[in-house]
């Protein structure tokens, strides 16, 4: 399949021609950055992981060039950590079985400017051939003005497909900015219990961002544990690691719903429930 950029790339792990290696996707994340998607979509990873019947591909949209560096990495250009951040997406990719790596390999201030239709069309053209039931993207409420522009950008791929060829659910992951703020009835948590070893490897073969000066790796394991044990406040911990997602299926089977109102909406819960509690004990 062809995307706006010469630059962009797909990656098939297991060398399966591209058309029949997304077509047998069931989940697709979609995320800004090279690692985002290791830290926010460990679940649906596992979910799939040596199934025959779930594979999971991943999309990057931005190229990683103006990432934070340090270390091994502080004299690095900004096109040699485009090279080295592309080599360790595909080494994820290996690590994880995806069915597919795709970087479309934007700059970031494209994917932030509405006026620009290529990243949505590209998304639009990766849709279409994966044609996944689950779509896994950042959420509305992060503090990284792209992280928040993709997501945008994925709703407004998926609201340009017929109902008929859009997911079954959009949710929303957490990078930067946790999702324990949510009311419990508001958020999707998902078990990441299992295969530890497989998430710390997904998350370890990102030397730039972790001996450059990042410890996303300690950072996401511990949140997981610590959304875990925090869950309930009244019982014992029912699983060792857990990630939080929201929901953002209303977005995509309602093209009318407003987002400031979708995620307003939540905040509103938050400020509910926390009223609420002082004036019960109060």
């Amino acid at each position: 399949m062809r995307f706006h950029l010469d630059t962009s790339e797909v990656f098939i792990p297991d060398q399966m021609p591209a058309e029949q290696a997304l077509a047998r996707t069931t989940h697709l994340c979609v995320s800004a950055h090279q690692d985002d998607i290791e830290i926010m979509a460990a679940r649906p990873i596992l979910e799939c992981f040596q199934q025959k019947d779930k594979w999971f591909t991943g999309a990057v949209v931005t190229d990683g060039r103006g990432s934070p560096r340090d270390g091994l990495y502080k004299d690095y250009s900004d096109e040699e950590m485009r090279l080295v951040r592309f080599t360790e997406q595909r080494k994820a990719a290996i690590v994880g079985e995806y069915a597919a790596q795709v970087m479309l390999d934007y700059p970031s201030k494209i994917v932030k400017d509405v006026s620009r239709k290529e990243p949505v069309d590209d998304l639009v053209a990766l849709l279409d051939a994966a044609n996944p039931e689950f779509v896994y993207t950042h959420n509305l409420a992060d503090k990284h003005d792209t992280h928040v522009s993709v997501a945008l950008r994925v709703i407004a791929a998926i609201r340009g497909l017929p109902m008929e060829k859009r997911p079954k659910k959009l949710f929303g992951c957490e990078v930067w900015r946790a999702l324990d703020w949510m009311a419990d009835s508001d958020k999707s948590p998902m078990d990441v219990s299992e295969h530890e070893n497989l998430q710390a490897a997904l998350l370890g073969v990102f030397d730039s961002q972790i001996a450059g000066g990042k410890r996303y790796d300690l950072a996401s394991m511990g949140r997981r544990r610590a959304n875990a044990t925090y869950f309930e406040t009244h019982g014992v911990d029912l699983t060792t690691g857990l990630s939080y997602c929201m929901d953002m299926t209303l977005l995509i089977e309602n093209d009318k719903l407003d987002l400031l109102e979708f995620v307003r909406g939540l905040i509103q819960h938050f400020d509910q429930d926390v009223s609420e509690r002082i004036l019960r004990v109060g």
